[in-house]
């Protein structure tokens, strides 16, 4: 069979230098080009989003979208906050100088209009208002802002689904490779250090009229997952929220985690250490075993805590490094 298939083809090709060599072949057609293929998604409301072509003038209106257009070597033509992205955000940094279009949560149509972009990403957190506004201007992809039930599958369908939309699929995974390289490499570092099963608590804190507020981030919050696939056990046992898996508390409701727990958190300077700062007089804070044992890290500012696949490895070099210093 096989010597049959070798005289076919050679057959076949006897005859295409023939019919060249008598100038009676016709041209090939040309391949598809890539840049000019039509899209079509379904993005996290079931809605169609139609492109022409892999878009490359893209607004973001959440700092989780934009960290992945960065990460896929796009650079965003408008971007909700831009201070604040590049205060919070330090792992996936811009690379260029987008407009900034308002607020996350208000972002400003006519900004955005004047910009002309070929796609706008958005998040299921912005009213539907303002989607209805902004898709008059250009398609709109929604993509879910957070899943407590799967954070890290959905932190990839996210990235999956805007690499699709600009045409860098390749770049997606190998980002996604590179994290999952990370949380490995992650989770040997604390093995050898005696620290697998260690229990952790991970949290933000706020002050307001007095008053100091801790946001306790659950196993059902993406950096709480992040921790269990490096092989920590959460030491919160309050339920978060459906979508980011928090809760708040107070000072008083960290007297029930154990009394092994490695307590960590992420402040910023412009905002103030309420740990350091507001607890530092507070005898109940004093009191709590990881305090007393100087087991309190706070991570360095810039991680942000509801990022993509940069945004976590960078969380996992942080936090390793400081429980095995």
């Amino acid at each position: 069979m096989r010597s049959a298939a070798l005289l076919t083809a050679a057959a076949g090709t006897a005859a295409a230098l023939l019919l060249s060599g008598c100038g009676s072949s016709e041209p090939a057609k040309p391949a598809a080009d890539s840049k000019s293929q039509k899209i079509t998604l379904t993005d996290a409301n079931g809605a169609k989003v139609r492109l022409d072509r892999p878009a490359t003038k893209v607004v973001g209106t959440e700092w989780n979208v934009v960290e992945s257009l960065v990460t896929l070597g796009v650079d965003p033509v408008g971007v909700a906050d831009v201070k604040g992205y590049t205060t919070w955000d330090k792992a996936a940094p811009l690379t260029n100088s987008p407009k900034d279009i308002g607020t996350r949560g208000e972002p400003s149509m006519d900004t955005i209009a004047g910009l002309t972009p070929d796609l706008i990403v958005a998040t299921t957190d912005l009213s539907a208002s303002a989607i209805k506004q902004m898709k008059k201007i250009a398609p709109v992809l929604q993509v879910t802002s957070a899943d407590a039930a799967d954070q890290i599958g959905q932190m990839t369908d996210t990235l999956d689904l805007i690499a699709k939309a600009t045409g860098k699929e390749d770049a997606a995974k190998a980002a996604e490779k590179s994290y999952e390289a990370k949380v490995a490499e992650g989770k040997k570092a604390l093995k050898d250090a005696g620290l697998d099963g260690a229990s952790i608590a991970f949290a933000d804190g706020y002050a307001a009229s007095n008053q100091v507020s801790v946001r306790a981030y659950t196993s059902g919050s993406q950096v709480g997952a992040v921790n269990e696939d490096l092989g920590l056990k959460n030491a919160w046992k309050i339920k978060g929220d459906k979508d980011y898996g928090l809760a708040t508390t107070d000072v008083e409701g960290l007297t029930g985690l154990g009394d092994k727990t490695q307590f960590a958190y992420i402040g910023n300077k412009s905002e103030g250490d309420v740990f350091t700062k507001d607890l530092a007089g507070n005898s109940v804070w004093k009191s709590l075993p990881f305090v007393k044992a100087g087991d309190v890290h706070r991570l360095p500012d810039g991680i942000w805590m509801f990022g993509g696949p940069k945004s976590m490895e960078q969380y996992i070099d942080a936090l390793v490094g400081a429980l095995t210093k």
